[in-house]
């Protein structure tokens, strides 16, 4: 996978599929989980008062279903810096749920080394922190579809619709296994915690990320640290929108 530095336009508007907000205010750049998508967040748009939200499209999905995925953390987080540095013209914030929630805080580490501008706030969900020893599958890269398609059952959040087509898992599945991939390989390395306020939106029930797991994300705020909890199992922050924006609002509330 290519670099992005010295990102053009059309680059840019591939990461940012939806329209963006007039310059100024305050943007939320939202990451999805694996095997997601920007439109995850769609609904989200116009939906947290004072805040523009702007879900950020990976490779291999959606619109984006003819590009090439990214197999390692390290090219991802970089690629995501180089956009949310592109399109940020004032004070700005990142989201990511699940596999986005460590890929945004990589991102937001790379964007660090950079000396560029940092977020005001950083929101995780569904994620454990990234210091705690995780494993998805044995190997995801030997994992058979059957496998991956229980373990989406057992997370929830993907029709039934999808699962059960064969045609449209043909679609889907490489984008999924990409990202799993990215999960199953990377390696936290210690850096410094975060100077911003770093906020976790956990679920009860949510067989990826318990409530050790996520209160460990503690340990790589420097900023402040909020944990909320906001319902059950792993996609309760898109079932429970309301809550979620509610949290969203109240901690950006001192750059609105």
């Amino acid at each position: 996978m290519t670099s992005m530095a010295g990102i053009t336009g059309t680059a840019t508007d591939r990461w940012l599929p939806f329209p963006r907000p007039a310059a100024g205010g305050l943007r939320l750049f939202c990451i999805p989980h694996a095997g997601g998508g920007a439109s995850a967040f769609r609904p989200w748009i116009g939906a947290v008062p004072g805040v523009a939200v702007c879900p950020l499209q990976p490779p291999a999905r959606e619109a984006r279903f003819r590009d090439e995925p990214h197999l390692d953390m390290g090219p991802l987080a970089a690629e995501i810096a180089d956009v949310v540095s592109a399109a940020t013209d004032g004070p700005y914030a990142i989201y990511g749920h699940s596999l986005g929630a460590l890929t945004g805080f990589e991102a937001v580490r790379e964007i660090r080394r950079r000396g560029g501008q940092m977020p005001v706030h950083l929101f995780v969900s569904g994620c454990a922190a990234p210091q705690v020893q995780d494993s998805l599958l044995p190997n995801v890269h030997d994992a058979s579809d059957a496998e991956i398609v229980a373990l989406l059952r057992r997370l929830g959040g993907t029709p039934e619709s999808l699962l059960g087509d064969p045609a449209l898992l043909e679609l889907i599945l490489p984008a999924i296994r990409a990202d799993l991939t990215v999960k199953e390989t990377y390696r936290y390395v210690p850096e410094a915690p975060l100077d911003l306020p770093l906020t976790v939106l956990a679920a009860d029930d949510d067989p990826r990320a318990g409530a050790a797991e996520t209160a460990a994300w503690r340990e790589q705020a420097g900023g402040g640290f909020m944990l909320h909890t906001v319902g059950e199992g792993h996609f309760a922050v898109f079932e429970q929108a309301r809550i979620t924006h509610k949290h969203l609002r109240e901690a950006l509330k001192p750059w609105l």
